[in-house]
């Protein structure tokens, strides 16, 4: 995984650095430089604008220039006003920056809590040092940048670097360690193959029952969902699926062939839905049951009751809102995957602009492995023994996109979790990283058809997810391969 830090965080790590600021800087300064040479695919001839302030993201800036005209660049160096005035004015009735190959921004990276006044962005790529400067290291809020095409960043992630806008003004994030000592990071991001490894892999011995996974979703206005959740659970390895809509007979009840149907009668339907629960895995609770007040009560009734690893999904997140002393009541890991508007009936207010911290507190305030949803999916679990809120492992996801943001994408996901949770137990932490691995896997899906142009502009069908489920697994099995082998 690699790690994220806050700004205030990667301060007291540069500060506990065995080697002197002097070193560092030149450790930073020389990845910039390889890392320009590579954007202008070249030295010889080469023009390039450094934009350096006065802290150590100048002195980056200055000693990344210094290596480049030892290789022939010819760099010209100003203060961030300068440069402002020099991307600004008209040259020959084009903006000056055109007279440069490319633009380095090392203005004021992570120490700027505002605006600097950028305001028209150089006609070349740009290069940022550690962060885009006028992006919020901490939120990614962009109080006037130039967006980046890449950004080399020191020894952590930022997460003004993953939330957005920022992540979209950071362009091609690259990491340079330079030596630091990031090992107590309380954030990291997920990788291909931290997610392969955190995936369950079928025994020999296993039959159907070894990976059995309850859904309790859908209704006779929402029959689409409890399909998708079944779907996605047993593309996802789920070896047995048994579903139930309240109120439906199992002859009406909308399922793949393979997923075997339960009656669930109107009324009182949570005791009977909880019988031979003791067989299954994991369980999935929500999606598409309504938010009716006796649906909610028969949600947070399973919920309390229920034995085993369960996700509450969509109308469950309400329940649960109305009814939150069914978690107190759990004994069994709890998931709840909430997109903001959920996050907010669940905590009483919307996620903070540090989404990484809203994570972290609703994760302990309620007692469960909150996946909060997004352009980077955060989790958090809230029962890691003797942690503060504050200390709580937020692991991130960004292997998704804009793709994903069709209607059942949320069906699949809880599926794909639940089918991965039935791999078997694991504690607090390790069912917040099997979460964000299913978070991760669902991601991929995104991106497996990648290669194809047109296939990448087109939203992708949550049944499209689930076909993609397969493709997208053995994908990040490489990747798993091939970091073992590195």
């Amino acid at each position: 995984m690699i790690p994220i830090v806050t700004p205030d965080q990667m301060a007291a790590i540069d500060a506990a650095a065995p080697e002197g600021t002097d070193v560092l800087v030149a450790r930073a300064g020389a990845a910039v430089a390889l890392a320009a040479r590579q954007m202008m695919g070249g030295t010889y001839g080469r023009r390039v604008l450094v934009a350096a302030g006065k802290g150590n993201n100048g002195a980056d800036g200055r000693v990344a220039a210094a290596a480049l005209e030892r290789w022939g660049v010819r760099c010209r160096t100003e203060t961030p006003p300068q440069a402002l005035e020099l991307v600004a004015a008209p040259n020959a009735g084009a903006p000056a920056s055109s007279a440069w190959d490319l633009v380095i921004d090392a203005a004021y990276g992570t120490g700027l809590r505002g605006s600097w006044g950028a305001g028209q962005a150089p006609a070349v790529p740009v290069l940022a040092v550690d962060i885009p400067s006028g992006i919020d290291a901490l939120t990614g809020a962009d109080h006037g940048c130039w967006p980046a095409i890449a950004t080399v960043t020191f020894g952590a992630l930022k997460p003004g670097l993953l939330l957005h806008p920022g992540a979209a003004a950071a362009g091609e994030v690259q990491l340079a360690r330079i030596g630091l000592n990031t090992s107590a990071a309380a954030s990291w991001l997920v990788t291909d193959a931290d997610a392969n490894a955190a995936l369950p892999v079928a025994e020999p011995t296993a039959h159907k029952w070894r990976r059995a996974v309850r859904v309790i979703a859908g209704s006779p206005q929402m029959r689409g969902a409890g399909h998708l959740v079944c779907a996605a659970a047993q593309r996802a390895g789920a070896g047995m699926v048994v579903v139930s809509s309240p109120g439906r007979r199992a002859a009406d009840v909308a399922r793949p062939a393979e997923t075997v149907a339960r009656d669930l009668r109107p009324g009182n339907w949570a005791e009977p839905s909880l019988e031979g629960i003791d067989r299954f895995d994991a369980a999935v609770i929500g999606p598409g049951i309504g938010t009716d007040p006796t649906a909610s009560a028969q949600m947070a009734r399973f919920i309390s009751q229920c034995p085993i690893p369960l996700v509450a999904d969509a109308d469950a997140l309400g329940a649960v809102a109305d009814h939150p002393e069914c978690l107190r009541e759990r004994t069994a890991p709890t998931i709840l995957t909430p997109h903001d508007g959920e996050f907010a009936r669940l905590t009483g207010a919307a996620p903070a602009a540090d989404r990484f911290d809203a994570v972290r507190q609703a994760a302990s305030m309620l007692g469960a492995v909150v996946l909060l949803k997004g352009p980077t999916t955060l989790v958090a679990a809230g029962a890691e023994p003797h942690a503060e809120s504050h200390q709580l492992t937020v692991l991130a996801v960004t292997s998704g996109n804009a793709r994903l943001a069709t209607a059942g994408s949320g069906d699949v996901l809880s599926g794909v979790i639940a089918a991965v949770l039935s791999g078997g137990p694991a504690d607090p932490a390790g069912v917040a990283s099997q979460v964000a691995a299913a978070a991760h896997w669902h991601g991929r899906t995104a991106t497996v058809d990648g290669q194809d142009p047109a296939a990448a502009a087109t939203p992708l069908t949550a049944m499209g997810q689930v076909d993609l489920l397969p493709a997208a697994r053995a994908g990040l099995a490489a990747c798993g391969a091939e970091s073992s082998s590195a």
